[in-house]
C-alpha cells in the first residue's frame, strides 16, 4: 500500500484540498477530456494554455504517444491536433509530427482543425509554416476523391482557405480539376472523378441518380421524400443514428421496408463497432428520440448500447461504485459551446457508466453522493420506483446479496438506470462520503470505483491529506486487497486520491476506459 498519502498537495478550482497530477498525468487527463469549451471551472482559452505549458514541459516521444492514444482510443478530435501542431513547431518535434500526422489527421475535418489551431497563434505560429504546409499538401494531393470531396464540407477555415494557405500543386488534370472546384474556380467538368460529377448533376437536377455523400452536401436541396430514403439506405451508422427525428419528419419511416432496414443497420454490431461510437452518444440519441420514432428502431438502438458497451468488464469480488450528482455533474461533458453545447452532461455520462458495470456485475452497489448520499441503487430494485423506504444502511447490508439470476437485457438495464442516476443530485461535492459509509457499516469490497469530475470541496480540510484517502486507508485495513478506481471526467489537472499500486486515475468518458479498469484490476490480482 502506498502510505506516502500526503504530497504532493494542492487545491482544485473549488478550494478544496487535493493532489497534484504530475505533468504527464495532468496532459494525459487534458487530452483525453478536453474539447476547449468552457466547463463548469475552466474556460476553454485556460485549457489550452495548460496544455501547452505541459506539453513543454514533456518529451516528444511521449507527446507523439499520447496525441496517438487520444485520438485513436479516447476518440478525441481537438486536443490531439494541438499536440501535432506542437510537436510540428518543435525542431526536434517534427520526425514526430510527420510519423504521426496521418494517424491524427485522418479525414479532412481533422485537417481543417490542424490548419486553424497552427494559424490561431496558440502554438507560437500565425502561419503554417514550410514543414506543416508539406503536411497539408501531401494529405490533400493523395486523399482518395471521397476524402477530398468531404473535406470540402464545414467553414472555420473552409476547405478553400486551406488550399489558399499550401498552395499544394497538382500532379494531374483530376488533382487540378479538384482543387479549381474546391477553389471555386472555372475547371474542366471532365476531368472530375465521377463521385464530384454526380454531385454536380444532381446539384443542377434532382432527377438525376443520388449521389453517394454526407447528407451535408444534400440538406439544402429540394428532396423528396424518396430522395430521403435513399439517403438513409447510403447513409452510414453514425448519420443514420444523428438522423432519426430527422427521418420521421421526412416520411422516411413511411417507406415500406425502410424502418426494419434502418433497425438492422443501427443493431449492427460490426457497424457499431466500426464506427466507434462513445456510449453517451447513444444514450443522448436515446433520450432525443421523438415519439413518432417506430418501436423497432428504439429496441435496434438498446441493442446497440449493449454493442457499445461491450468492453464494459466483469470483476471479481465485492464493487461498490460512487457516482458524483453534485452540481457541477450537471453540466456538458463536453463543454460549453456558443449554438452547440451538446444536452449530455457529466452526470449522464456517471450515470451511463455506473449502469453498465452494474449490469455487467450484478451484485456491484451504486452509491450517488453529492454532499450526502441519496438512495443506494442494488440490482433487485424496481429501477422505476426506487422510493428510498429502507433506511441506508439496512439497504448498504443488503446490496451485496445473491445477484438475481433473472436478469433483465444488459441495454434495457443501462438506459434505465442511467435516467434514473441522472434525476439525483445538485448539492456540493464530498467524495468520502461512499468510503466513509462503507467503513462504518464494516463493509468488505474488492474494487472501489468512482465517476466524478474530482472537485470535491464540502469534506473536512483540516490535517493533511484528502479526507477520501485517510477513509481509503481505513477501508485498506479491512480489506488489504482492495483497488481504488477514480474515472475523471473533465479537464481538470488534480485528484483527490493519490495514485499507487492500489489507486488509479483515469480520464476519459469512451468507453476504453473500460478497457483500462480491466487491466488495472486485472494487474490488481497479480
Amino acid at each position: 500500500m502506498n502510505t506516502n498519502i500526503f504530497n504532493p498537495q494542492t487545491t482544485n478550482h473549488q478550494g478544496g484540498k487535493a493532489y497534484e497530477l504530475s505533468p504527464k498525468q495532468a496532459l494525459a487527463q487534458l487530452v483525453c477530456t478536453g474539447t476547449f469549451n468552457q466547463t463548469f471551472y475552466v474556460t476553454g482559452g485556460e485549457q489550452i494554455g495548460e496544455v501547452i505549458d505541459l506539453a513543454h514541459k514533456i518529451d516528444n516521444a511521449f507527446l507523439a504517444k499520447l496525441a496517438l492514444y487520444a485520438r485513436q482510443h479516447a476518440l478525441m478530435k481537438d486536443t490531439p491536433v494541438v499536440l501535432l501542431a506542437i510537436l510540428c513547431v518543435k525542431a526536434d518535434g517534427q520526425p514526430f509530427a510527420k510519423a504521426i500526422f496521418k494517424d491524427i489527421v485522418n479525414n479532412g475535418k481533422q485537417l481543417r482543425n490542424f490548419v486553424q489551431v497552427m494559424r490561431g497563434g496558440a502554438v507560437g505560429r500565425k502561419s503554417l509554416g514550410n514543414f506543416a504546409k508539406n503536411l497539408v499538401n501531401e494529405w490533400l494531393l493523395t486523399a482518395s476523391d471521397r476524402q477530398f470531396i468531404n473535406a470540402n464540407i464545414g467553414n472555420k477555415p473552409t476547405l478553400r482557405d486551406v488550399i489558399r494557405l499550401s498552395h499544394p500543386k497538382p500532379f494531374d488534370d483530376k488533382s487540378e480539376a479538384l482543387i479549381k472546384w474546391a477553389l471555386q474556380k472555372d475547371f474542366n467538368y471532365n476531368h472530375l472523378p465521377p463521385l464530384a460529377r454526380s454531385l454536380l448533376d444532381f446539384q443542377k437536377d434532382n432527377q438525376q441518380p443520388l449521389p453517394d455523400l454526407p447528407i451535408e452536401w444534400l440538406m439544402s436541396l429540394d428532396l423528396t421524400t424518396e430522395h430521403w430514403a435513399g439517403l438513409a439506405k447510403q447513409g452510414s451508422w453514425q448519420m443514420v443514428r444523428m438522423n432519426l427525428n430527422t427521418f420521421v419528419r421526412h416520411g422516411v419511416f413511411g417507406v415500406d421496408g425502410m424502418a426494419q432496414m434502418l433497425a438492422d443497420k443501427l443493431a449492427d454490431e460490426q457497424a457499431v463497432k466500426h464506427a466507434r461510437a462513445f456510449p453517451y452518444q447513444l444514450y443522448a440519441t436515446w433520450q432525443a428520440l421523438g415519439d413518432d420514432v417506430p418501436a423497432v428502431i428504439k429496441n435496434a438502438l438498446k441493442t446497440a448500447m449493449s454493442h457499445a458497451l461491450a468492453n464494459v468488464p466483469r470483476l471479481d469480488g465485492q464493487i461498490a461504485i460512487g457516482v458524483d450528482v453534485s452540481g457541477s455533474m450537471h453540466s456538458p461533458v463536453m463543454g460549453y459551446r456558443r449554438g452547440a453545447t451538446s444536452q449530455v452532461r457529466c452526470i449522464d455520462v456517471a450515470s451511463l457508466f455506473a449502469s453498465a458495470m452494474k449490469v455487467a456485475n450484478p451484485t456491484a452497489m451504486i452509491m450517488p453522493f453529492d454532499t450526502r448520499l441519496h438512495q443506494v441503487i442494488d440490482f433487485n430494485d424496481n429501477i422505476s420506483q426506487i422510493t428510498g423506504k429502507k433506511p441506508f444502511s439496512v439497504r448498504l447490508k443488503s446490496a451485496f446479496g445473491k445477484a438475481d439470476t433473472a436478469q433483465t437485457p444488459p441495454a434495457v438495464d443501462v438506459l434505465a438506470l442511467a435516467e434514473r442516476l441522472a434525476k439525483f443530485g445538485g448539492g456540493g461535492t464530498h467524495t468520502a462520503l461512499p468510503l466513509a459509509e462503507l467503513n462504518r457499516q464494516k463493509a468488505k469490497i474488492d474494487v472501489m470505483i468512482y465517476f466524478s469530475d474530482n472537485e470535491s470541496w464540502a469534506d473536512e480540510q483540516s490535517g493533511r491529506g484528502t479526507q477520501m484517502m485517510k477513509e481509503w486507508r481505513i477501508l485498506k485495513k479491512r480489506c488489504p486487497n482492495a483497488k481504488l478506481i477514480c474515472v475523471d471526467l473533465q479537464p481538470y489537472t488534480s485528484s483527490q486520491a493519490k495514485n499507487g499500486n492500489d489507486v488509479l486515475n483515469v480520464g476519459g468518458f469512451g468507453d476504453n476506459v473500460f478497457k483500462v479498469i480491466e487491466a488495472f484490476c486485472c494487474y490488481a490480482t497479480r
